[in-house]
């Protein structure tokens, strides 16, 4: 039987991965299947996260100051979008409210 050459996945794919298994109660072969990958695979990255508690095997370990700062941009990102959306909606009211107009005359 022919090797297939070594892949690469992402962090999110190998979540996912270990998601189906325990969240979805899926069998390790069938979510294998599904997900098109070897069963060693998806056990290798259960292994890991039953040991580690993540697929990578690195804990992420945050300062109180780190939660801060992220907590701190994602306000910012958040407010930027509905200040974003907002103009959006104005705009589209602005245009559609013309449209009409113009064809009644």
């Amino acid at each position: 039987m022919k090797r297939l050459p070594n892949q690469k996945y992402t962090k999110e794919f190998k979540e996912e991965a270990v998601r189906l298994v325990f969240d979805e109660k899926l069998k390790q072969v069938e979510a294998a299947r599904r997900l098109q990958i070897p069963k060693e695979t998806i056990r290798s990255w259960i292994r890991q996260y039953e040991k580690t508690g993540t697929i990578t095997g690195k804990q992420q370990s945050f300062t109180a100051n780190d939660l801060e700062a992220e907590n701190a941009r994602l306000r910012r990102e958040l407010a930027e979008a509905k200040m974003e959306r907002d103009i959006l909606k104005k705009a589209t009211a602005y245009f559609a409210k013309e449209s009409q107009q113009g064809t009644r005359s």
